[in-house]
């Protein structure tokens, strides 16, 4: 599908920066770092270290700055960055000078370098293949809009050398296949018709179809530029052991549907977003992250 009147509403959407991808305030620095989607997945990765994987970069994850996790804007990542470390952005950091992030700080920081360029990206929710196979793992990756396909890839820009080859990866990182991640409209049809095991899906020992609900939600509100915390949680993940009705599994059946459509589909996306309170994100989430329960306001722009 080549860019047209059809589509170009949504490229445009996605090619300006949102809430937690405006990196206004850092526009000189940005400025400076190469153009070509390459050099900046190489930008990214040298910047964030994830506490899970810092093993394979000599570093204990006990010893980290767990704070950094917290963060959810791209422009506080490159606050904390250059506080740490004031060089340049295209120099990569000694592994224990990063920012600590996971996935979703690296698919943030990397979405919000190419809109500051006008390229358009947008974060996805999903889950991993390549990490814990047979199961599929939390994950979030940048898709990204390849002009010269007329559609979008999937860019995983965590998965620098040191990664691809703990990890045994094969394919191009640049370019992840939709069978080694499957956004969570995917994974939530696959359990939902009993494709697949929902235990299958999560982290560690959270799993289960809940999860998946949650990562359902997390990829609509990502697709409004809305990229919360994995852990952040507000309306139907607000509690795990519900079990959803009928009517509420109508409606994540929908989500899951139109969050994997063609963008013809995007004003759809924008309204299940905004017009479902059970959907849309509030002004004030529950983030369950490592320190215990907290409200977190995120201030009216996030609501907006």
């Amino acid at each position: 599908m080549i860019a047209t009147t059809r589509n170009l509403e949504a490229l445009t959407y996605y090619a300006t920066p949102g809430p937690f991808t405006d990196l206004s305030a850092h526009s000189a620095i940005v400025r400076e770092l190469p153009e070509p989607l390459p050099e900046l997945c190489r930008v990214v990765p040298g910047l964030i270290v994830h506490p899970f994987l810092a093993h394979l970069y000599g570093l204990e994850p006990q010893r980290l700055r767990q704070d950094d996790l917290q963060i959810r804007s791209a422009s506080e990542i490159l606050d904390r960055v250059l506080a740490v470390d004031p060089r340049s952005l295209s120099e990569p950091r000694p592994p224990e000078r990063r920012f600590v992030g996971n996935c979703r700080h690296f698919t943030v920081l990397l979405c919000a370098l190419l809109r500051a360029r006008g390229l358009p990206a947008r974060a996805r929710c999903g889950f991993g293949a390549y990490f814990a196979p047979p199961r599929f793992e939390d994950h979030w990756v940048c898709e990204v809009w390849d002009e010269s396909r007329g559609a979008w890839r999937l860019v995983d820009a965590q998965l620098d050398a040191v990664q691809r080859e703990a990890l045994g990866i094969a394919f191009d990182p640049l370019d992840v296949p939709r069978t080694q991640f499957l956004v969570a409209g995917d994974a939530w049809q696959r359990c939902r018709s009993g494709r697949a095991d929902p235990q299958d899906f999560g982290i560690l020992d959270l799993r289960g179809l809940w999860f998946v609900r949650g990562n359902v939600v997390r990829d609509l509100a990502a697709r409004a530029k809305r990229e919360l915390l994995p852990w952040d949680g507000w309306g139907l993940m607000l509690e795990r052991d519900r079990q959803s009705d009928a009517a509420e599994l109508a409606l994540l059946d929908r989500v899951a549907e139109v969050t994997q459509a063609g963008d013809e589909r995007h004003a759809e996306v924008m309204t299940l977003h905004d017009s479902e309170p059970g959907l849309r994100v509030p002004r004030v989430i529950v983030s369950f992250g490592p320190g215990g329960d907290a409200k977190i306001d995120l201030g009216p722009g996030v609501a907006d």
